[in-house]
């Protein structure tokens, strides 16, 4: 209740009321950045392009109810922006720093995040929004505007390809012992 009249008064040009709207979603769009930057650098600048961004165009909003999800897609066109201008500048095999770590738990989830970046656009996409912020499929396909069947497809595909990529049977086949 307390974030719809947030974001009405952001509408109308509170520049107040839309910074309490990015700080009570600061965590999740941090995370969201982080999953594609890979570190923690270009996770917050990502965030910050994405805040300013929206700041200019929140005007723009048709429907308050929808603003995580309009600012969720800022977030991911800037991501993909940083991510493009990073390919142009390192050689892909550096999208995420592995910090040293004896920890199994936390290796495999960076194997994990790794593999989340090397995926395709759309797969990673529907992949975050699905998985890490438990949208549902409704919700994740409004999100990227596309039709719930091609969402669908998309974390069917990404499923696949990090079952490959973090070592599962390639031909979907569970291996039972």
């Amino acid at each position: 209740m307390k974030e719809a009249k947030l974001v009405k008064k952001a509408m109308k040009g509170n520049g107040r009321a839309f910074e309490e709207l990015l700080i009570l979603h600061s965590d999740r769009l941090y995370r969201t950045a982080y999953l594609y930057a890979g570190n923690r650098e270009d996770a917050l600048d990502i965030v910050q392009e994405a805040s300013y961004k929206a700041f200019l165009a929140i005007s723009q909003l048709k429907n308050e109810e929808y603003f995580l999800t309009w600012l969720t897609r800022i977030l991911i066109h800037c991501a993909y922006d940083v991510l493009k201008k990073r390919k142009r500048e390192l050689p892909a095999d550096k999208l995420v720093e592995l910090p040293s770590s004896s920890n199994r738990e936390a290796e495999e989830t960076l194997d994990l995040m790794e593999a989340i970046t090397q995926l395709k656009e759309q797969q990673r996409t529907a992949i975050i929004l699905f998985y890490y912020h438990d949208m549902t499929i409704s919700d994740a396909a409004k999100t990227m505007d596309i039709p719930e069947n091609t969402l669908k497809t998309y974390l069917q595909r990404g499923r696949k390809e990090l079952k490959n990529r973090l070592g599962g049977e390639p031909d979907g086949k569970e291996n039972v012992s």
